[in-house]
């Protein structure tokens, strides 16, 4: 299966003029920084797109994970020092700043070495964004916090526009695919427990494909995700990094993508469904729609 299909054919980030002009731009200010974006950590085919277009997903906290999900590209290990970087949440707005991006995603490795497992870090570096960048939209795309409701509250309080969690696949390759800390069942807990916390925040997942997943096991997980009341849903090919991690077990159709769009949609009632074989869980097109929906909330 590692042929790849000809959908699944991308241009390297400089092949268009103006987006590999912004690339490179956003290259050099990340490493002077010495910020870290997923773009770029897990090899995401779509960051000429994003990055040329107005959107971009730090990472915080390092690029070290606590945990080792059998499908990601970020090194997992321990993570250096005993707490994040504290002047980290300044240096993201700051950056951000200098960017002129209308959309940002901020992300971050697993920390089950912090008692708060970074969410404190994350609430900090989503007020000093907003403090700075006053017309930004801030999606955070967070980890499960070993599903503790006080950090989940914390993130909650500090007013994303959007919070993501992922539960990556479905209930019968989850244990398979992902780290044995996390789990299917505890990440829609997450998702739920987001929505009591505050039931007028949008709430995101994202679900790979390509992995031995069957139409009814996909459908399950719609049905599952929609129960917790997530809003938004991104479908993607599941791509292998290295041939340490999971085999790719099939390269969905672009077709096939497009039906579970309308699925998710018509039967299932997400608000929208990025489905594609190069869709990742941060996505311009979808967050296009998201940013134009949370504008029409703001103008109310």
């Amino acid at each position: 299966m590692e042929t790849k299909p000809e959908w699944l054919t991308v241009l390297p980030p400089t092949a268009v003029a103006d987006e590999g002009e912004n690339y490179r731009r956003l290259k050099g200010l990340f490493k002077e920084v010495g910020l870290h974006t997923v773009c770029e950590e897990a090899h995401c085919p779509n960051v000429a797109e994003c990055w040329g277009g107005g959107t971009a997903t730090l990472m915080l906290m390092g690029d070290v994970c606590s945990r080792a999900c059998r499908f990601c590209m970020v090194t997992p290990g321990k993570p250096e020092g005993n707490t994040p970087d504290p002047l980290e949440p300044e240096n993201v707005a700051l950056t951000l700043s200098k960017m002129g991006l209308s959309y940002v995603v901020l992300t971050s490795v697993d920390r089950d070495d912090l008692p708060d497992g970074g969410a404190g870090h994350f609430a900090r570096t989503i007020r000093a964004t907003k403090e700075m960048n006053p017309g930004i939209m801030v999606e955070v795309l967070i980890p499960d916090f070993q599903n503790d409701l006080d950090s989940l509250r914390t993130v909650v309080e500090a007013r994303p526009d959007v919070i993501a969690h992922n539960i990556e696949t479905t209930l019968f390759l989850s244990g398979r695919v992902r780290d044995p800390r996390a789990g299917y069942w505890q990440s829609l807990s997450v998702l739920r427990s987001i929505k009591k916390l505050d039931e007028a925040m949008f709430t995101k997942s994202s679900i790979m494909l390509g992995l031995g997943e069957r139409e009814e096991e996909v459908r399950l997980a719609m049905m599952h995700l929609r129960d917790a009341g997530v809003d938004f849903l991104t479908v993607g090919q599941y791509l292998r990094p290295s041939a340490r991690h999971l085999p790719v077990q099939e390269y969905v159709s672009p077709k096939t993508f497009a039906r579970y769009k309308e699925i998710g949609e018509r039967e299932f009632g997400f608000k929208y469904v990025a489905s594609g074989p190069l869709v990742r869980s941060s996505y311009r097109a979808g967050e296009l729609f998201i940013g134009s929906l949370l504008k029409g909330r703001h103008n109310d």
